[in-house]
């Protein structure tokens, strides 16, 4: 009976060892799991918050155009007739009048630019500079035209002779934020006055100008900013720079690439129709067909009568999509 008690002794020891073992393993598991889980979770949030980066730039753009259009049609319903000009009848059909221009003597070719035109047509581009701004400037060069430049901060050698260029040339250099980064440009006023100045100081060292004109990354009407941006805009006041949205957009500031024909629909299509018209374009790596098509815009604005195609300055009438209380 002994030996068999021995075995018996021995079996439930064996057992107890490996119900320790089940039990140690159980716990073991039951400790690294949620580790494991957490740190799996956690690189996975990693990637969705860089996803979802991605995302809010599109959904940024998308909403600065959807928001430009709105902008128009407001401005088109508030301001009606003065900023059109007089429709005449003729018969059952409502055509507008052909304005005729008298041109002074010794003007051949292109129009001369004459601020007293009835028609003032500001070419702005955003974003730069790029690989294209020099031969943007070439462009306008040839056609002897001024343009206005909203540019952002960029500090390589090549982005610096092409604000220092821009600056020669005699085009506007405007302000277009220096990180143009939403989410942290628009965090708090505190934020965008160091965003701000940056800009300014950084273009005023490198160019001797000390910039006064602003536009706001996805206009002042974009519903990206968590505050109000008429917060913005008092502080641009405070600076005395005035900020400028457009009436007119060349439609290639989103993802898809627009081709010629369609950016020169946009860009002069309603000229007309404004007696002054601030145009929309961009200065970017991937908008090599807004390069293409500037010369066909350029021909098209500067063959119409009574029109002048100038750089933004202080005596150029703003055009906000966000009205300034001041203004009210």
């Amino acid at each position: 009976m002994s030996e068999i008690d021995g075995q018996q002794s021995e079996y439930r020891r064996r057992r107890v060892q490996r119900l320790k073992k089940a039990i140690v393993k159980i716990a073991a598991f039951l400790i690294l799991a949620p580790n494991i889980c957490c740190v799996f979770l956690c690189v996975r949030m990693s990637d969705l918050y860089k996803q979802m980066d991605g995302l809010y730039e599109r959904i940024d753009g998308l909403s600065g155009r959807l928001e430009s259009l709105s902008g128009q049609i407001e401005e088109l319903a508030a301001e009606g007739e003065d900023h059109r000009i007089p429709e005449q009848e003729s018969g059952d059909v409502s055509v507008q009048p052909e304005i005729k221009a008298e041109p002074e003597e010794g003007v051949t070719g292109v129009i001369d630019v004459e601020p007293q035109a009835s028609h003032r047509v500001y070419l702005t581009f955003d974003d730069g500079p790029s690989i294209y701004t020099n031969e943007i400037l070439d462009i306008l060069k040839e056609y002897d035209v001024k343009a206005t430049f909203f540019v952002v901060g960029k500090e390589d050698a090549d982005s610096q002779e092409a604000l220092q260029r821009i600056v020669e040339e005699g085009h506007t250099l405007g302000m277009h934020s220096f990180s143009h980064k939403y989410g942290e440009l628009y965090q708090s006023v505190d934020s965008f006055r160091e965003d701000f100045h940056k800009l300014q100081d950084y273009l005023y060292d490198l160019t001797g100008v000390k910039s006064v004109y602003y536009r706001f990354p996805g206009g002042s009407s974009n519903k990206v900013s968590p505050l109000n941006m008429q917060t913005f805009v008092d502080y641009l006041d405070t600076q005395e720079v005035e900020f400028y949205d457009w009436n007119v957009s060349s439609g290639d500031g989103g993802s898809r690439i627009l081709d010629v024909d369609t950016l020169l629909h946009n860009c002069t299509d309603t000229l007309g129709t404004w007696r002054t018209a601030i145009v929309l374009m961009h200065d970017a790596a991937e908008k090599r067909t807004t390069v293409d098509a500037l010369p066909e815009i350029l021909e098209n604005i500067l063959a119409r009568e009574d029109t002048a195609v100038l750089p933004i300055t202080e005596d150029t009438e703003p055009v906000h999509h966000l009205q300034n209380k001041t203004d009210e």
